[in-house]
């Protein structure tokens, strides 16, 4: 991620503020991420159940509305198979 990526980022991401924590901002959700991933694995830790082995951001979709975006069903059918 570039310096330019992570500026751009943390505006983005401020500007769909609705609250925060001591550690957590919450955003509306609105803006779609392409993530790429190596695995899945199960886990106690998330809410869906699953964790993305070595996720990162490969870009930002801006021609993609947040309900076109996949769901925890299409993840959880990926790890199935």
């Amino acid at each position: 991620m570039t310096d330019d990526m992570l500026s751009w980022q943390t505006s983005r991401f401020l500007e769909l503020e609705t609250s925060r924590s001591a550690y957590v901002v919450h955003v509306r959700p609105e803006q779609v991420v392409e993530i790429a991933f190596d695995g899945l694995q199960a886990s106690t830790r998330y809410p869906g159940g699953l964790a993305l082995r070595f996720a990162r951001v490969v870009r930002y979709r801006d021609d993609k509305t947040a309900d076109e975006a996949d769901t925890i069903d299409v993840v959880r059918a990926l790890a199935a198979r």
